[in-house]
C-alpha cells in the first residue's frame, strides 16, 4: 500500500549526549575526519548503514542504544569533547579576524547549487561542488559569508543505464525534514515567508531552509508548500530540470527572492547587513534589481539611475562559462510579461529589459541575456582561472567597444578545492608523525621527507580501496540493467591493484570529449591489454537529461566498456556524486581532461586529484594551462586552428595514446626511457624500479605535485584572493557610495548621464610630435602634443592617453605601454591642448596614438562606461 502522507520522526537524545544532534546538523562534519570517526565509533554497522549521514545514523540508533551511549562515560566525555571543539571553531578567530576593519563585515554569496555533501544532493557538476567549497573554505579562514540558494525538491537525478547503455534519470523526492536542515520561523512560530507577484495575480510564496556549513549559514528557497498553487510549488522541483517561464521563475526567486531572505535573517538574528553581493555566474543576477527596488523604494528614495550606481559598486559577478551557449538567454518579452506583474514595482520594466538586451554588434536585441544582465549589475567581473579570463574579456568584449580585449574589465581568480574535503585521510596521515596536519594547514613541502616507499605503499592502498568500490558499483549497475547474479561473477576480479590507473569523472557536454579515447578502439584496446605495462580506466559523468548528443557518447563508451575482452580493464560508473568522488580522485595515478581548448573554464576535478597525489594528463585548459610545469604530469598537444574537427580529434587522440604508451606507462613502471627516442621499455616491474620495486621518478613527480599544486589549487588561497582582489574594493566601494547621505552616489550618476548625452561630441581633432633625432634612437624622447575637442566636457572628466609600443605589419601595436597626457592649454570653445613625453626604450618599428576615456574618482576601471574616442 502507498502511503498517502509521509512525515519524518525527529530523534530525541539523551541529555548527556545531546551534543550529537548540534554535531550532526552542522555540516563540518563532512570535511571534519574527528567528528565522523566519533559517530562511526558510536555503531559501525550503522554508520554503514547510514551511508556516513550522521543525522540518518541518528535515526537508526534505538532509544535503547541511545540510553545505553548516555551512560558510557568514555562516550559522554567524547562528544563533549567534540563539541566543545565545534564551539571553539564556530566562535574563536580566525584568519579573517586579523585582517582590520577595511574588509567586509558579512558578503552575501549567491548561486544556483551547492555541492557540500552527498547528503544534501543540491548539486549537478563543477558550479555546485565549487560553491560548495567556497563554503566551506569561508568557514574555515573565518569570512563571514552568508550563502543564498534554493532547495530542489528532487534535487539533481539519478543516473541509471538500460540494458542498451542508454542513460536513465530517476528524481526520488527529498525530505527536507529528513535533511539536516532548519526551517526559519517568525517569533510566533510560523516559518518565514518569501512572496513574489507572478503574473495574472498571483503569487509565489517560499520558506526559507537553513544548512549550517561550518560559520556560514547557508539559505535555500522552497517553493513546495501548502500556500502556493500546483504551479508555483512546482519551481524549486529540480536543478535545471525546466525551461523557459520554469527555469525564469527559478531565477527570479533565486535572486530576488534570495535578497528577501537574506533581510528576513538580518532581522532575526540581528547581524549584520552584507555590504558585498557576489552572484555566482547568472543564474542570481536578479539579485541586482531587487537591491536597486530597494533603494528605489526606500526611506530616502534613490532615482533609478543612483540606485544603479550604489548596487553595483559592491556587486561582484563570477561567469563560469567560456561559451555563449551555455549562458541563459530569455525572450524580452518573456521578462516584460513577468515584471509587469508588479516584480519590483519601482523600477521601470524598460530599465531592466535594458541591462540585460544585447545591444551590442552580433547580439539579438530581441533577447535577454542573463551574464550581460550579470556584468552590467557589478562593478567587479572575474572568470575562473587565467586563460578563462582571456575567454570571457573576449566573449563580452561587445559591452565595451572601442577598447582592446585585455582592457575589459574582467579579471580572473582560479578556482580551488578545499582540501579537508578532498584529501584522502591516507594521504595526510603519510607525513602526521612528521607534522601533524601538515596538508591540510598548508604545509605540502613536508612531502619530500615521507620516504618512497611509504608514498608508493600509500598509492597502492588507495588503489585497492577504488577497486573496491569499482567493483560493487559495476555489478549493481549490471544488475540494475537485467543482469541475474550468475552472469556478474566477472566483476569480482576486475581491475589490479598493481595496474596504472587513469580517472576521467566530470559532467558529459559534447565540449568536454567522453570519448575521444575511443578515436582509436584497437589502439585503445592495445593500450589496456599491453603485455608488460597494461592501463586500466575509471569513468563517470552524467549527461543533461535533454542532452542526446551526450547520452549517445556514454552510451558508446559504455557498450566498448561491455566487451568481455577488455572489461576487466575499463569500467564506467552510473550516478558519479561526492561519494563516488571520495575513492575515485585518491584511486587513480594520472587524472584525464581532454575538453576542446578553451571550452573548459576552470576543471577543477583535476585539482582534487592532484590532492592525493595523482599526476594529470590533460589539455592545456582551464586550470592546467597555468600550473602546469612539466614535472606535475602531462600536457596533452592541441591541434592548429587551421584542422578541421575530425582531424583535431584524430591529431589529439593520437598525441593521448602516445602519451600514455611511450611516457606515462613505462615511467609508472619504472622504465629508463621516458619519451620518444628513449631506450626500449622492455620487461615491466621491480627491474626497472629501485630495488624495493618503487618508480622512482614516478614518486619524484608525485612529490613535486604535492608540494607545489598543494598550496596554489586550495580553496583558502581562491577565496584568499576573492578577499583581497573583490570583496575588500567592492565593500570599499560600497562604503563609499553610500556615504553622507549617498552623496558621491548621486553625483556619479549625474555625472555618467551628462558624459553620456554629451560623449558623441568628444573627439581628437589631430596630433603634434617632436623631439627625436634625424634618426630616432633608444633613449630618445618623444613629446605630443594632442589637441581635443570635448564640447560641454571638462578636462577633468577625461583620461587622455597616449598609447605606443611596437607595430606589426598592418600598424597595429603591440605590447602596448600607455602614457597620461595633461591638460596644457584652454583654446576656448570645447578645445583642449593636452600634451606629454616618452622615452624610446626598444628598437624597430614604432607606432602610437591617442585616445580619450571618461574619468572618475567613482569608476574602478578605465572601460568601466564603455566608451571610448581614438584617434
Amino acid at each position: 500500500m502507498k502511503a498517502i502522507r509521509r512525515f519524518t520522526v525527529r530523534t530525541v537524545l539523551p541529555e548527556p549526549i545531546a551534543a550529537l544532534d548540534t554535531l550532526a546538523t552542522n555540516l563540518r562534519w563532512s570535511w571534519h575526519q574527528p567528528t565522523r570517526e566519533l559517530f562511526e565509533s558510536l555503531n559501525p554497522a550503522l554508520w554503514e548503514e547510514s551511508r556516513h549521514d550522521p543525522a540518518g545514523f541518528l535515526g537508526l540508533v534505538t532509544r535503547e542504544q541511545l540510553q545505553q551511549l548516555a551512560l558510557d562515560s568514555d562516550v559522554v566525555d567524547r562528544v563533549r569533547a567534540a563539541e566543545e571543539d565545534l564551539r571553539r571553531y564556530l566562535e574563536e578567530p580566525r584568519w579573517y579576524q586579523g585582517l582590520g576593519d577595511e574588509v567586509p563585515r558579512r558578503i552575501a554569496y549567491f548561486s544556483p547549487e551547492y555541492g557540500i555533501t552527498e547528503v544534501l544532493p543540491q548539486y549537478s557538476g563543477g558550479l555546485g561542488i565549487l560553491a560548495g567549497d567556497h563554503l566551506k573554505s569561508a568557514s574555515d579562514l573565518g569570512v563571514p559569508l552568508v550563502g543564498v540558494g534554493l532547495l530542489y525538491q528532487a534535487g539533481y537525478f539519478k543516473q541509471s543505464l538500460s540494458r542498451d547503455a542508454w542513460q536513465q534519470e530517476t528524481y526520488p523526492v527529498l525530505d527536507p525534514d529528513a535533511l539536516p536542515l532548519i526551517l526559519l520561523r517568525e517569533e510566533n512560530g510560523t516559518p518565514c515567508l518569501v512572496t513574489l507577484p507572478l503574473p495574472n495575480g498571483r503569487k509565489l510564496y517560499a520558506n526559507i531552509w537553513r544548512a549550517d556549513v561550518g560559520r556560514v549559514p547557508l539559505l535555500l528557497l522552497d517553493s513546495n508548500i501548502p500556500a502556493n498553487d500546483d504551479g508555483a510549488r512546482s519551481v524549486t522541483d529540480r536543478l535545471y530540470g525546466g525551461g523557459g517561464d520554469h527555469r525564469l521563475q527559478q531565477e527570479l526567486l533565486l535572486g530576488m527572492g534570495g535578497v528577501k531572505a537574506l533581510r528576513i535573517f538580518q532581522r532575526l538574528t540581528g547581524g549584520p547587513a552584507p555590504e558585498v553581493f557576489h552572484t555566482n555566474e547568472g543564474h542570481a543576477g536578479f539579485l541586482g534589481i531587487e537591491r536597486i527596488q530597494e533603494l528605489m523604494s526606500g526611506p530616502e528614495p534613490l532615482t533609478f539611475d543612483e540606485a544603479l550606481v550604489a548596487g553595483r559598486a559592491s556587486t561582484v559577478f563570477t561567469t563560469h562559462t567560456p561559451v555563449a551557449a551555455g549562458i541563459d538567454r530569455f525572450d524580452a518579452a518573456q521578462i516584460k510579461y513577468f515584471f509587469d506583474a508588479g516584480l519590483a514595482p519601482d523600477v521601470p520594466t524598460a530599465k531592466v529589459l535594458e541591462l540585460g538586451r544585447e545591444s551590442y554588434e552580433g547580439g539579438d536585441p530581441s533577447v535577454f541575456n542573463m551574464a550581460v544582465m550579470g556584468l552590467r549589475l557589478a562593478q567587479r567581473a572575474n572568470g575562473v582561472a587565467k586563460l578563462h579570463g582571456e575567454v570571457s574579456r573576449a566573449m563580452f568584449s561587445g559591452l565595451w567597444p572601442g577598447f582592446d580585449h585585455s582592457e575589459v574589465p574582467i579579471t580572473s581568480v582560479t578556482n580551488g578545492v578545499h582540501v579537508p574535503t578532498w584529501v584522502d585521510p591516507t594521504v595526510t596521515s603519510m607525513a602526521e608523525h612528521l607534522a601533524p596536519d601538515a596538508l591540510v594547514g598548508g604545509r605540502w613541502d613536508v612531502v619530500f621527507n615521507v620516504t618512497d616507499e611509504k608514498i608508493w605503499e600509500t598509492r597502492r592502498v588507495l588503489r585497492g580501496r577504488l577497486i573496491e568500490d569499482v567493483r560493487r558499483r559495476v555489478n549493481a549497475a549490471w544488475r540494475k540493467r537485467g543482469a541475474g547474479e550468475a552472469e556478474l561473477t566477472w566483476t569480482d576480479s576486475i581491475l589490479s591493484p598493481d595496474v596504472l590507473t587513469i580517472g576521467f569523472a566530470r559532467r558529459v557536454p559534447t565540449y568536454k570529449r567522453l570519448t575521444l579515447m575511443l578515436r582509436d578502439p584497437a589502439r585503445l584496446k592495445r593500450l589496456l591489454l599491453h603485455p608488460e605495462n597494461p592501463i586500466q580506466i575509471v569513468i563517470a559523468g552524467k549527461s543533461h537529461p535533454a542532452d542526446d548528443a551526450g547520452k549517445k557518447m556514454i552510451q558508446d563508451l559504455v557498450r566498448f566498456t561491455d566487451d568481455p575482452e577488455v572489461r576487466h580493464r575499463i569500467a564506467f560508473l552510473p550516478n558519479y556524486d561526492i561519494a563516488m568522488a571520495r575513492t575515485l580522485f585518491p584511486g587513480c595515478d594520472v587524472w584525464l581532461n581532454n575538453p576542446l581548448r578553451p571550452l573548459e573554464a576552470c576543471g577543477t576535478s583535476g585539482m582534487k586529484a592532484a590532492i592525493n597525489g595523482s599526476l594529470n594528463l590533460s589539455v592545456l585548459d582551464g586550470w592546467w594551462d597555468e600550473m602546469y610545469d612539466g614535472s606535475n604530469g602531462w600536457a596533452i598537444p592541441t591541434a592548429s586552428g587551421t584542422a578541421s574537427p575530425a582531424e583535431r580529434d584524430d591529431i589529439e587522440a593520437a598525441a593521448l595514446y602516445e602519451l600514455l604508451e611511450t611516457q606515462i606507462a613505462p615511467r609508472f613502471y619504472g622504465a629508463p626511457g621516458t619519451g620518444p627516442g628513449a631506450e626500449s621499455a622492455g620487461a615491466a616491474g621491480p627491474s626497472k624500479a629501485n630495488p624495493e620495486g618503487v618508480p622512482t621518478h614516478w614518486i619524484s613527480m608525485i612529490k613535486h605535485t604535492l608540494s607545489h599544486l598543494g598550496p596554489a589549487v586550495s580553496a583558502d588561497r581562491m577565496v584568499g584572493d576573492y578577499v583581497s582582489q573583490l570583496y575588500t574594493p567592492a565593500a570599499q566601494a560600497g562604503r563609499k557610495v553610500t556615504a553622507d547621505d549617498y552623496l558621491l552616489t548621486r553625483e556619479l550618476a549625474a555625472w555618467t548621464k551628462h558624459v553620456r548625452s554629451n560623449w558623441s561630441q568628444v573627439h581628437v581633432e589631430h596630433i603634434d610630435s617632436g623631439g627625436l633625432s634625424e634618426v630616432p634612437q633608444i633613449g630618445d624622447k618623444l613629446d605630443v602634443s594632442a589637441y581635443l575637442n570635448l564640447g560641454v566636457l571638462n578636462p577633468g572628466d577625461v583620461l587622455v592617453e597616449l598609447a605606443y609600443g611596437k607595430v606589426d605589419d598592418s600598424d597595429q601595436l603591440t605590447a602596448v605601454a600607455l602614457a597620461e597626457l595633461e591638460p596644457h592649454e584652454n583654446l576656448g570653445n570645447g578645445r583642449y591642448k593636452f600634451s606629454g613625453t616618452v622615452t624610446m626604450e626598444h628598437s624597430g618599428a614604432f607606432g602610437y596614438t591617442v585616445r580619450a576615456i571618461p574619468r572618475h574618482k567613482g569608476l574602478a576601471s578605465k572601460a568601466e562606461l564603455g566608451l571610448v574616442v581614438n584617434a
